[in-house]
């Protein structure tokens, strides 16, 4: 019996091991180490251990209920001293009595734009077990309309939490002294 044959007949035995011998040395075999693509290769079972956590700190009693709520809370955690300098994401999560859980920094960028990378809201949502999301993000030219990129984001994050079964409940763009809210708009 040759090693590919002892390969398809460990692969076929409901049991994990097998004992095999061969022109007097022996092989022990464990079916758990074959690696399925390279079966006279043994893998390497080594992998980073990721650890997932969230700490409420605080318990929010801040329940929100329109955009008018979103944008007040939001500006409080703002330093409105770079609100016209830089454009800046954040994310406000809820949960499903749309209760604050918590604000996450999700990026800083330029004068023009910034990132909003739909992966990491995400997993910031799921983290937190948030049922809903207010993504907003400040424009520094003070000019409240939504850009066709701003447009295309939303709806594209509108589709990934979908999926994930998190309501995109707004996304906001805001200045110092007043806001855009896509969900007042229709847009959402």
């Amino acid at each position: 019996m040759d090693i590919s044959n002892l390969y398809l007949l460990v692969k076929s035995m409901s049991f994990c091991r097998s004992i095999y011998s061969k022109y007097r040395n022996s092989y022990f075999l464990d079916y758990s180490s074959i690696n399925i693509l390279n079966p006279f290769m043994k893998t390497n079972t080594q992998v980073a251990e990721l650890l997932v956590s969230y700490s409420a700190h605080i318990m929010s009693e801040q329940k929100i209920s329109n955009s008018r709520e979103s944008y007040s809370l939001i500006t409080n955690h703002w330093n409105l001293d770079t609100m016209e300098m830089l454009e800046e994401v954040k994310i406000l999560l809820l949960n499903k009595a749309n209760k604050v859980l918590g604000i996450y920094d999700l990026s800083k960028g330029g004068i023009s734009s910034s990132i909003i990378d739909i992966k990491i809201v995400l997993s910031i949502a799921l983290k937190t077990l948030a049922s809903g999301i207010i993504i907003v993000h400040n424009h520094p030219s003070g000019n409240l309309s939504p850009s066709k990129a701003d447009i295309d984001i939303t709806e594209k994050l509108k589709s990934a939490c979908k999926i994930m079964d998190i309501m995109l409940l707004d996304h906001l763009i805001i200045s110092k002294e007043d806001y855009f809210s896509f969900a007042d708009d229709g847009l959402l």
